[in-house]
């Protein structure tokens, strides 16, 4: 919480000093990449949330298990979308460095912020695909593990909590600039 709220302290800053060129560079993220990885990540967070109230209920082991499931499924395919708009930042020389593609000085400012941003992102997404992905084993080699453990509540505010730093990183970085 520390790090990212720094982050966003760090970006407000920045932005009300040079709102022009984050609002050009913001323009130059793919809205559509992003929309589709807000959609997958709200979605996870969804079928984390029914995982945990379907794992205090006896009998719906399966429906937990299946919601865990698709919700590290949805996490890798953030984390797949999120490699492809990564590509396609550095084949458009979306990277800050003697290359980079945009002109106003400081675009690089908003750029350096979206990469650090994002793949600090997906570093604890990642953290929290692996945590998913333990509870799911634990539950399929010890039925009744979900039931009798905190852990799946844990792991899903783990969730939540990556899904709530998306929840501000997408506006800052995809809709900026894009206004009327």
């Amino acid at each position: 919480m520390l790090f990212f709220g720094a982050l966003f302290l760090l970006y407000t800053v920045l932005r009300l000093k040079h709102a022009t060129d984050f609002a050009t560079a913001a323009r130059d993220t793919n809205i559509v990449y992003g929309t589709l990885n807000t959609a997958l990540l709200l979605t996870s967070g969804l079928t984390a949330a029914i995982a945990a109230q379907a794992s205090e209920r006896e009998g719906l082991r399966r429906l937990t298990l299946i919601c865990l499931t698709a919700t590290f499924l949805l996490g890798l395919a953030f984390l797949s979308v999120k490699g492809l708009e990564y590509h396609e930042d550095i084949e458009k020389h979306l990277v800050p460095g003697p290359h980079f593609a945009l002109k106003a000085p400081a675009t690089q400012l908003f750029v350096g912020f979206y990469w650090l941003s994002t793949s600090v992102h997906a570093i604890h997404l990642s953290i929290g695909i692996g945590l998913i992905v333990r509870l799911v084993w634990c539950e399929w080699r010890a039925p009744g593990f979900l039931l009798a453990s905190p852990q799946l509540e844990v792991g899903t505010l783990y969730w939540g909590f990556v899904d709530m730093v998306w929840i501000f990183l997408y506006p800052m970085l995809y809709l900026d600039g894009r206004g009327a």
